[in-house]
């Protein structure tokens, strides 16, 4: 499971980095779910190794700009560069009138491919496709605002040789029968079926990618079984004393508290404040600072998410950050 930050930057671009973004995917795929869509995005998917015409799914959070301005331009582009598919895309409400309006503004009509609207805020809301199983759970912001749980369907795995061996199934056609989901006859008249010569299905990995929120600890309960936390992190402790809890944003031992509460391994921060520089030399204005708050509270490894940032979360739920 691969996860691509294309902007991680709270409210306003700066220098370093773009608005919100994420592009996720199975490992190699070029097949791709984008969460969120600040402006801008379809520029920075141009540094990346993904395409519009690879685009699965669209998952956007809240209604705020910095969240989903850049979607008109981004369908649009899809438009123009010849997509056919049809396109989902998960949002709460006020989503879908901001872009058909957008688009009618623009004078943007007959677009190849169907764009299909799904509330993600209705208590039923449920994704699912080849390779994920996606739930919506409420935050706590200024506007209605989500985090996204992505399921990965359990992966089927091939034969057991001992198995088979100790069936006396022939190796040649009847092993490639069973490797297809067929079940097959012995001589003799005894049925084998691909359940009983097949290993275990390898467990689904599990990952949480949250919206603005205020309150971490509202997903404990969705954490259950999840491999990496993605959550904003837009302050430290101390900034947040100084500027007030108005804004309605989580620091970094919020989340990494909560993260230890849900039993995480591994939690990835975004949606930095453009107070942080990389290389400061005040610590307290550096993100490193962000990395040692949440540190301080949580057990499990914390990454802080950069633009164009990509970490890998294998099958053996290591995470480590890929080129």
């Amino acid at each position: 499971m691969r996860f691509t930050f294309l902007g991680t930057s709270a409210g306003s671009p700066t220098v370093d980095r773009n608005v919100t973004a994420m592009a996720l995917a199975l490992d190699e795929s070029r097949d791709w779910y984008l969460v969120d869509c600040g402006e801008g995005t379809q520029q920075r998917l141009l540094k990346s190794r993904y395409t519009l015409s690879g685009l699965s799914a669209i998952f956007i959070t809240h209604i705020h700009g910095d969240h989903m301005f850049g979607l008109p331009g981004l369908l649009t582009s899809a438009s123009m560069q010849g997509r056919k598919a049809p396109l989902t895309i998960c949002a709460p409400e006020g989503v879908e009138s901001f872009v058909r309006h957008a688009l009618k503004c623009a004078a943007v009509s007959n677009m190849p491919y169907e764009l299909n609207f799904v509330r993600s805020d209705e208590p039923d809301f449920h994704f699912q496709d080849q390779r994920f199983s996606v739930s919506s759970h409420a935050l706590s912001h200024r506007v209605p605002s989500f985090a996204y749980r992505f399921q990965e369907k359990p992966v089927i795995q091939s034969m057991d040789q001992d198995k088979l061996e100790a069936l006396d199934v022939p190796r040649g056609p009847l092993w490639g029968e069973l490797q297809n989901g067929n079940s097959i006859t012995l001589p003799g008249g005894r049925i084998v079926n691909p359940e009983d010569v097949r290993l275990p299905p390898l467990p689904g990995r599990v990952a949480i990618i949250g919206g603005d929120n205020d309150q971490p600890d509202l997903l404990i309960d969705a954490m259950k079984g999840v491999d990496v936390l993605v959550h904003e992190a837009t302050f430290t402790d101390p900034v947040l004393e100084k500027v007030g809890p108005q804004y309605m944003h989580s620091t970094a031992s919020m989340v990494g508290e909560a993260a230890e509460k849900g039993g995480v391994n591994h939690i990835i921060l975004t949606h930095i404040s453009g107070r942080y520089r990389k290389h400061s030399s005040d610590f307290a204005s550096s993100v490193e600072a962000l990395r040692s708050e949440a540190q301080s509270v949580f057990s499990g490894q914390v990454e802080l998410a950069e633009d164009f940032g990509c970490w890998a979360l294998d099958r053996e739920r290591t995470l480590a950050r890929i080129d």
